[in-house]
């Protein structure tokens, strides 16, 4: 495109999820009850887990910090719509634009990475509980989340940079809710075909790459339960594997839609209504069923709440156990679901 035709864009409007005026107030009532809900339960498992001795084990480790992800993901898009809906305007400076767009592919694809790394931790729970203390010892457990920090981190750099170096015309309405990288690429004047590549590579890698290993460690897990003879147990445990795989694939189905399509496959009513899914949806609903359906986490909350009397305990120091007592709570007999 002619450069005379190119504007330097300071500022973009987002479109939101719908342009009828009548259908905002109903919008920020629910997204505001939405948003608040995930937050708070989030951060309700965040200090169960903390203040409750007997949840420091790898696998309760890993859960706070899936629930510090989703509601840091949440945050970086729910709120910046309820106020452009409250101040009844669209725009977000340039700079937030790509600052949004670098925290939510930042903590999108951390939540991708956790639940891998928690997939792979209850495989060796439940397929190797004798090794399990060597395997997911503390020192690993830290290598593990400073390796999804790192790799998420670095993915959304990369993106980030490679956005800089395009141009955008005077059209500057983003149709989506939020800065993302689809709709942006859409909207760019200058030749995309370089950032549409590392997206499709990136995001294979990102989305695929946990996705298999969960795929992998639950036809283990599957197979290793197949063999419990209690039939009970067998129920429960297939219960928790059925709620967990119905959080991953309705994350996964529709980032996948979103991210590995190519952008001009792509239709921004479709995108809005997957993206709620994945950024909205399943960050609320992850505190109840990876949390709130568990026993432990049940008893956690009583003592947070001070329902229950406060019982004394002689736990070894540390965040992260080890050990026999480590084992107990994240083997299968005694991680107990309703």
């Amino acid at each position: 495109m002619d450069k005379n035709n190119q504007s330097s864009v300071s500022e973009f409007l987002l479109f939101g999820l719908s342009e009828k005026s009548n259908h905002q107030p109903l919008l920020f009532g629910i997204f505001l009850a939405m948003y608040l809900v995930t937050v708070m339960g989030n951060l309700l498992i965040i200090l169960a887990i903390g203040f409750d001795p007997q949840l420091h084990t790898p696998m309760y480790f890993f859960l706070s910090n899936l629930s510090f992800a989703d509601a840091c993901f949440s945050t970086t898009t729910v709120p910046k719509m309820l106020v452009n809906i409250q101040t009844h305007s669209q725009t977000i400076l340039y700079g937030g634009c790509l600052a949004q767009m670098h925290f939510f592919m930042t903590f999108g694809a951390l939540d991708d990475f956790l639940l891998g790394v928690m997939a792979y931790d209850r495989y060796v729970a439940i397929c190797s509980p004798l090794h399990y203390s060597t395997v997911m010892s503390s020192l690993v457990c830290l290598l593990l989340l400073a390796l999804c920090w790192v790799l998420t981190t670095l993915a959304a750099l990369l993106h980030t940079l490679l956005m800089v170096r395009l141009s955008f015309c005077a059209d500057n309405t983003i149709h989506h809710f939020f800065c993302d990288v689809v709709p942006l690429l859409q909207l760019s004047c200058s030749a995309t075909s370089t950032n549409q590549m590392t997206l499709f590579l990136v995001g294979s890698m990102i989305l695929t790459g946990p996705l298999s290993l969960i795929i992998l460690s639950y036809a283990h897990i599957i197979s290793t339960i197949l063999r419990v003879p209690s039939a009970s147990g067998r129920q429960k445990a297939f219960s928790t594997c059925g709620s967990h795989l119905t959080v991953v694939f309705l994350f996964y189905g529709t980032a996948i839609v979103v991210y590995l399509c190519p952008t001009s496959s792509h239709s921004g009513g479709k995108d809005r209504i997957a993206a709620v899914f994945y950024t909205v949806v399943t960050p609320m609903l992850n505190p109840f069923i990876y949390s709130l359906r568990n026993k432990d986490m049940k008893r956690a909350l009583s003592r947070l709440s001070g329902l229950n009397t406060l019982s004394s305990l002689t736990l070894r120091p540390g965040y992260i156990q080890e050990g026999p007592h480590a084992q107990e709570v994240v083997a299968l007999p005694s991680t107990s679901y309703e």
